[in-house]
């Protein structure tokens, strides 16, 4: 690993697994509008946010991400590659079982199904277990460092989520936040 980022044009660069979420993006641009809405952040959520920064700076992190995954080449048939393509291949399954979830919930209920009993965003996990799969398979401290970046501004966007599904759906889905973990791990009995 050298301490002067990667940055080179190649068919094998990070491109190649960061193309999920450009890929999911047209997914929900193709969806029927009433699916599409519940896969995107609900509009209400975007009009209580007190402060824009946070939300252009987790979009402005994302599209660094996207645009330096393009010259970041693949360590290709070294340990590190199989590791990162393994955490990729995880991440990208997470990513679409939430999404399965998702789409599956009645429209007048909250997530809580499927991967959504381990974690209140596995959307978000998954997002970061790709990162760090790009992290790894490329051996780039400057996408490890975008990652851990990502992981503070996603801890940001998950509490608003949260406090808009307590007043949208109330009391169950309090239940469910005082059951289920923010990140990752097994439901809590109820007391």
């Amino acid at each position: 690993m050298s301490y002067a980022p990667a940055f080179e044009i190649g068919l094998w660069n990070a491109w190649i697994f960061m193309i999920i979420y450009p890929l999911q993006w047209l997914a929900v641009v193709l969806m029927p509008k009433h699916i599409a809405q519940r896969v995107s952040h609900p509009s209400e959520v975007k009009k209580q946010q007190t402060s824009r920064i946070i939300p252009f700076l987790t979009e402005a992190i994302w599209i660094i991400a996207m645009l330096y995954s393009i010259f970041l080449p693949l360590r290709i048939n070294t340990p590190f590659f199989y590791i990162g393509l393994c955490l990729f291949l995880l991440g990208f399954i997470i990513l679409i079982s939430a999404s399965w979830s998702v789409i599956k919930t009645p429209q007048d209920l909250p997530f809580t199904r499927g991967l959504y009993r381990f974690s209140r965003h596995p959307m978000y996990v998954s997002m970061i277990i790709v990162y760090l799969g790009v992290s790894i398979a490329a051996v780039s401290w400057l996408f490890l460092l975008i990652t851990i970046v990502t992981i503070f501004l996603q801890q940001n966007q998950m509490t608003r989520e949260e406090k808009y599904c307590c007043e949208k759906f109330g009391q169950v889905y309090s239940e469910y936040l005082n059951r289920t973990p923010r990140w990752i791990g097994l439901q809590r009995r109820a007391p």
